[in-house]
């Protein structure tokens, strides 16, 4: 029995589900098993070819609607991806990003044109997707990135540098956000979509080398009077691009802290069976008093957030997921998952801090969580706001 034992939410009981969850962990086993997940830590990022697998399983573009090339479903199926990629230990691939918080930009601000001609290309595979916010001056403060987007002809000029950026080096097609006005600050932002391909001037930087989440590729990126086409302004209009961001980050925050509780119940687990069989002075490190009661804690404060993280996927699902509380779950369960991490990498000893011991890695690769996505200061000036 897991350490965190909340049932299922009802949501998540359907027969389809079911079996689209058994498909899903299927296909994991058989194209990622550990020596391919092993290969791409060692290389830093996954090879283009399984973004193609996945597309060929249906993998990609779940809550896409029938009519762009997707499969017409809902976030619980982003989630059955999500769930099953973390219990087959496959790394690095960026299902969250592309699923759960490029799509929905193309889905629900891109005109029809927009969707009919990058979407069914997302859904398979052939377009694998990133976003570029983070520039090297500039972090959660978007209102002041120097990125340019400068009208010319029939197009804008992009010039301007990102980093911190996920998928890369591998991505060929990029939302950029940028002023394409830099007198009107918020206002003057748009989203600009950048297919790679054949793009002059268009320059991937190092691969960032980082403490953790070693399969997956971090990057710079460079933009050097790059041409994109006045058609590909995300919603066909400028200065929209700031409140695109602010009505998708929720979901992306709220993905962050599942992410995050299926880590922390990973840990409890792993460290559960651990100290049950780990002995020291003759008894179980499970037989010490200060063994239990620490656990016990830590059992406590992860089932309470397993309940709330779960009564935000409602909302998602309701359509009623509000910044505050995508703020608090961002907040509140990536600040926990460091405790728990930290504190179960104690009960292993040496060995937590050798890295062939999952909690090592759950250590290093969760440090990250309460960076990204806004910081989780940032988060606490969101959820003052509302007070």
């Amino acid at each position: 029995m897991p350490v965190v034992d909340v049932p299922d939410p009802a949501f998540m009981e359907d027969e389809e589900i079911a079996i689209f969850r058994d498909a899903v962990g299927k296909f994991y086993e058989q194209h990622a098993p550990q020596k391919r997940v092993e290969k791409w830590r060692e290389d830093g990022q996954v090879e283009a070819e399984f973004w193609r697998e996945a597309g060929e399983a249906g993998l990609l573009g779940m809550t896409v609607p029938v009519e762009y090339g997707g499969h017409g479903g809902d976030f619980r199926h982003d989630l059955v991806v999500l769930e099953q990629q973390a219990a087959k230990g496959v790394d690095g691939f960026a299902a969250s990003l592309h699923n759960v918080i490029i799509l929905p930009y193309v889905v629900r601000h891109g005109t029809e044109e927009q969707k009919k001609k990058w979407l069914p290309r997302l859904v398979s595979g052939e377009l694998i997707s990133a976003i570029a916010m983070t520039e090297p001056g500039a972090g959660s403060d978007l209102q002041n990135i120097t990125t340019t987007a400068i009208k010319d002809g029939n197009g804008y000029r992009l010039n301007g540098a990102k980093t911190f950026i996920s998928s890369g080096q591998l991505a060929n097609f990029i939302i950029v956000v940028a002023k394409t006005d830099p007198k009107e600050g918020a206002k003057g932002i748009s989203l600009m979509c950048l297919e790679t391909e054949g793009a002059e001037g268009f320059r991937r930087g190092k691969k960032l080398d980082k403490i953790g989440q070693d399969a997956a590729d971090t990057s710079e990126l460079f933009f050097d009077d790059v041409f994109i086409p006045g058609d590909n302004v995300l919603g066909g209009v400028e200065g929209r691009g700031f409140y695109q961001l602010m009505g998708e980050l929720p979901q992306e925050r709220l993905v962050i802290a599942i992410g995050a509780m299926t880590t922390i119940e990973k840990a409890l687990d792993t460290t559960v069976e651990y100290v049950k069989q780990r002995k020291a002075f003759g008894k179980t490190i499970w037989d010490f008093q200060n063994t239990q009661f620490v656990l016990a804690d830590l059992k406590a404060k992860a089932t309470a957030a397993k309940v709330f993280v779960n009564d935000c996927i409602e909302k998602v699902l309701k359509g009623e997921l509000d910044v505050t509380t995508a703020s608090i779950a961002k907040y509140w369960v990536t600040e926990l998952q460091g405790e728990v991490v930290d504190k179960c990498l104690q009960f292993h000893g040496g060995w937590g801090y050798i890295n062939e011991y999952a909690i090592a890695k759950m250590y290093r690769d969760s440090r990250i969580t309460r960076i990204f996505g806004g910081s989780n200061e940032i988060m606490k000036m969101l959820i003052a706001r509302s007070m």
